[in-house]
């Protein structure tokens, strides 16, 4: 028995109704809902494990009243962070814990927000082969090039929202596409609709996008999604010092409001 089984099996003995991880499936490691001590054996930690599992912890029929756990990756750690900057998680109902990096396999138990804001002070997520060809081919285009580079990319949007359900931070309610009294954006795929779809999702997840890629990785045409919001953190960490998966002290960049603020930027 492993580290990560062992642990596994005391949480479920404990009262821990669920454990959110990792099994192995047919293409690479897939999510895996833990329930009993038996299964425990079946729980991996590897590069494999991508798929964010913060997308999980906001759904009402498995975070109910009882202890759920999370296997969580440097990608779900961050997500957790910024989803619990945002009062979105009940801290006594959340156990979560990770695989070190050590190589070793030694399971580390976070006592609350506080500590895995600490823990992710200096972890960096690697920088996908993808994002560094755009960086270098978007960096000799001008202006309007850069604009027909994306009008052409968003032209392949299908509109299937599979970037929306992928994203752990992608909970509101009622999504603004899906609102028709007013018909703020064509639901059904087309240049000017698609556009918006993209840029308004992208202004809204700016200061709280904590990088995981999985908006990329979900877009079944191959839009790079995840690149704009990748630029965005860059930017905000160059002008406010925004750390990713860690809310900032005077809230976030485009949500926040002070009525000190200059509005020279309107002009």
């Amino acid at each position: 028995m492993n580290k990560l089984e062992e642990k596994a099996v005391s949480l479920l003995q404990s009262g821990v109704k669920l454990i959110l991880g990792y099994e192995k499936g047919d293409k690479g490691a897939r999510p895996f809902f833990c329930h009993t001590p038996e299964d425990a054996s079946k729980l991996i930690y590897d590069e494999h494990a991508t798929t964010n599992l913060a997308t999980y912890i906001l759904k009402p029929e498995l975070m109910g009243h009882d202890k759920v756990a999370v296997c969580a990756t440097l990608r779900t750690l961050r997500a957790i962070a910024q989803l619990a900057s945002e009062n979105q998680i009940k801290e006594e109902n959340l156990i979560v814990f990770t695989i070190t990096e050590e190589g070793n396999g030694d399971v580390k138990e976070f006592s609350g927000i506080d500590e895995i804001n600490s823990y992710l002070t200096d972890k960096e997520l690697e920088v996908a082969q993808l994002y560094k060809e755009l960086d270098e081919k978007l960096s000799g285009m001008s202006r309007e090039e850069k604009w027909s580079f994306w009008v052409n990319e968003f032209s392949r949007c299908i509109k299937c929202y599979a970037c929306r359900a992928a994203c752990p931070l992608c909970y509101c309610t009622r999504c603004i596409t899906d609102v028709n009294r007013p018909q703020w954006i064509d639901p059904w795929p087309s240049p000017m609709g698609n556009m918006e779809w993209q840029i308004n999702r992208v202004m809204h997840m700016v200061g709280r996008c904590i990088g995981c890629g999985a908006c990329t990785k979900a877009c079944p045409v191959g839009i790079p999604i995840g690149y704009l919001s990748r630029k965005m953190l860059n930017d905000l960490s160059e002008e406010f010092g925004y750390i990713p998966g860690q809310a900032m002290k005077d809230g976030n960049s485009l949500s926040t409001f002070k009525p000190e603020d200059k509005e020279n930027f309107i002009h």
